[in-house]
C-alpha cells in the first residue's frame, strides 16, 4: 500500500462521516479516526509489521454483510414514507452510466423492487423496497455521498 492509497483512504474516511476505521491486511495495519462535528481527521496510525517479503497486495475490497432490511420511517406531518439508506457510500441511481434510471419521480414500485445502488469500499448494493407505492420525491442526487439512515426517496403508500 502506497502513500497515495492511504491518502485517498483518509480523504474517503473524512467525508463518510464514520468515527473510526481499521484497516489490517498482511502486514500493514492502518486506524483512522475523525471527529464528528466537522469531519475532519484526527488521528491516524499507520503500522508496517515486519515481513519476509516486499509488501505487494492493493487495497482489497472487504466483504459486506447484505443488507437485511432497508430503514422506512413515516413521517408524522406527512402521509408518505421516507426510504433511507441502510448503509454509507456513494448513491447511484442507475446500474451503470448506459443504462436507464431504477426509479424516477412517479414510478410505482413493489416491495423487492431496487431503487438505487449504493457503493461501499468498491462494492455495488442493490437497495431494495420494503414497501409497495409511488416515488413522490428524489432526496439525494446522483453519484452523491449519502450518510447511515439518510433520507433517500419520499413513497406515497397509497
Amino acid at each position: 500500500m502506497d502513500l497515495k492509497e492511504i491518502q485517498n483512504l483518509i480523504k474517503f474516511v473524512a467525508n463518510s462521516g464514520v468515527a473510526e476505521v481499521k484497516l489490517e491486511m498482511d502486514d500493514v495495519k492502518i486506524t483512522i479516526r475523525t471527529t464528528l462535528e466537522g469531519n475532519s481527521t484526527e488521528t491516524t496510525y499507520v503500522q508496517q509489521m515486519p515481513s519476509q517479503t516486499p509488501f505487494q497486495q492493493a487495497l482489497a475490497p472487504q466483504p459486506v454483510a447484505p443488507v437485511a432490511s432497508v430503514p422506512v420511517a413515516v413521517a408524522e406531518d406527512s402521509k408518505y414514507i421516507t426510504i433511507k439508506s441502510p448503509i454509507i457510500g456513494t448513491f447511484y441511481r442507475k446500474p451503470s452510466p448506459d443504462k436507464p434510471m431504477f426509479v424516477e419521480v412517479g414510478t410505482t414500485i413493489a416491495k423487492g423492487d431496487v431503487l438505487c445502488v449504493i457503493e461501499a469500499m468498491k462494492l455495488f448494493n442493490e437497495i431494495e423496497s420494503e414497501v409497495s407505492g409511488k416515488i413522490v420525491k428524489i432526496l439525494v442526487d446522483d453519484m452523491s455521498p449519502v450518510e447511515f439512515d439518510q433520507p433517500l426517496f419520499l413513497v406515497d403508500p397509497s
